[in-house]
């Protein structure tokens, strides 16, 4: 009987030290992912969409009607026609109109100009010669005794104060048609239109032959780009992110066609005519930036992000490693009464605002963000404080943490040869 018992206890013994090696092995057989901090420059961006403008575009029209009769020559080809893209000076000729009925009313200006002066040139005459009358007249009349009659020299009064007038009249037909000559002869000179600056064209609305008619709006003959080496972009900015915009803040953009370039501009002015669209408000945020080389072109759609916030050469860790959190078995022992307190989700500080984090309730008020770093078989906690975050890394403030320290991202651990069970940075999920 006693050896049974010995035998019976010792079979326990064997399956108790059996079972401890199994759920060692289990609990050993963890593979911990983990990340280096490294020292690296965050920045805290706000996105956006925009349309790439020149800085001074100048809209050419027409100031008088008439029927297109040709384009001027291209400076850099005399042989071929102003364009599209055509870089002008000032002054170049751009196109002509027909001016047939112009010179037909310089003409006939000139011709009243010629009659009025020679009707200034006879009531010169007729004026002179009322004069010597009055002046006899005068003169008998002075002498007294009746040498001539009142009736006559009331006359000769008369047809020297008219003589006076009708040159007065004269005179002012002759500003007149001379007025007349000016306002056709400008007219004539606007039937040859030309740049009134320097720069390329961008679009040329008309053909050879077609018929412009100015009226109380000029009518648009050709859209002219002062200076390509400035551009603007003309950007919808959201009416929750405009608090965080200011003038002179650092832009940069990239654009479909040149996918691998990264640009940059300035913000210079923040738009006050806000839009709406499908109950969203935006407002337009213009960046100026330089396009010396001329790479970019007008009106291409940029991808924006201004520059928020910066930090250079600060601890930085992926977000995955403040959101990991591990089972209570996986901390050191020393720390397992306190892992509730390590619980909360960890969160980073929003851009542009104060480090402190914001609590989901006064429960959670002493509670901190926390690391994991592997020590041994365990991982153990490191109470940190964040900075900023671009969504993808984080600034670590304060703590234990030093440059080149392990933090854990997530574990796996072998539950059989077959099967596993995979601690993911959020949960542990079970493979059934």
């Amino acid at each position: 009987m006693k050896k049974l018992l010995l035998g019976i206890a010792g079979l326990w013994a064997a399956g108790a030290l059996g079972f401890w090696y199994w759920a060692d092995a289990r609990t050993s057989r963890v593979t911990y992912r983990t990340i280096a901090v490294r020292r690296g420059d965050l920045r805290t961006t706000i996105n956006a969409t925009g349309t790439i403008e020149p800085e001074e575009v100048v809209d050419v029209g027409a100031q008088v009607a008439g029927m297109i009769e040709s384009f001027g020559a291209d400076p850099a080809d005399p042989g071929k026609p102003v364009s599209y893209g055509t870089r002008v000076e000032q002054g170049t000729v751009l196109a002509r109109l027909d001016s047939s009925l112009f010179k037909a009313r310089v003409e006939q200006a000139k011709g009243r100009v010629a009659r009025d002066e020679a009707d200034i040139l006879q009531a010169k005459a007729k004026l002179a010669q009322a004069e010597r009358d009055y002046e006899r007249s005068r003169k008998l009349h002075a002498r007294g005794n009746g040498v001539i009659a009142p009736q006559e020299y009331d006359a000769a009064v008369s047809t020297y104060e008219v003589a006076k007038a009708a040159l007065v009249v004269a005179e002012g037909a002759l500003l007149v048609s001379r007025a007349d000559l000016q306002e056709a002869t400008v007219n004539l000179g606007y039937t040859t239109i030309k740049s009134p600056v320097k720069g390329v064209i961008l679009d040329r609305r008309i053909n050879i032959g077609q018929t412009v008619v100015a009226s109380l709006n000029a009518p648009s003959l050709f859209l002219i780009a002062k200076d390509l080496s400035r551009m603007q972009i003309w950007s919808s900015v959201n009416e929750t992110d405009i608090g965080s915009i200011r003038e002179g803040q650092a832009v940069h953009f990239t654009v479909g066609a040149f996918p691998h370039d990264r640009f940059e501009g300035k913000v210079t002015q923040i738009r006050l005519n806000a839009s709406m669209s499908q109950n969203v408000v935006t407002y337009t945020v213009v960046v100026s930036f330089d396009n010396v080389g001329g790479k970019l072109m007008p009106y291409l759609t940029a991808r924006l992000q201004f520059e928020v916030e910066s930090r250079k050469d600060v601890p930085v860790v992926p977000n995955a490693a403040l959101r990991w959190q591990p089972r209570a078995e996986n901390v050191v022992p020393e720390e397992r009464p306190n892992l509730a307190s390590y619980t909360r989700r960890n969160r980073a500080r929003p851009a542009g605002k104060d480090a402190e984090p914001r609590e989901d309730s006064a429960a959670e008020a002493d509670r901190k963000p926390v690391l994991w770093a592997r020590d041994g078989d365990y991982v153990r906690p490191v109470p940190v404080e964040l900075g900023l975050t671009d969504g993808t890394s984080t600034e670590i403030r304060g703590g234990n943490v030093k440059d080149g320290m392990e933090i854990v991202t997530g574990a796996t651990r072998a539950e059989s040869a077959t099967d596993a069970i995979s601690i993911l940075p959020h949960t542990w999920t079970e493979k059934k």
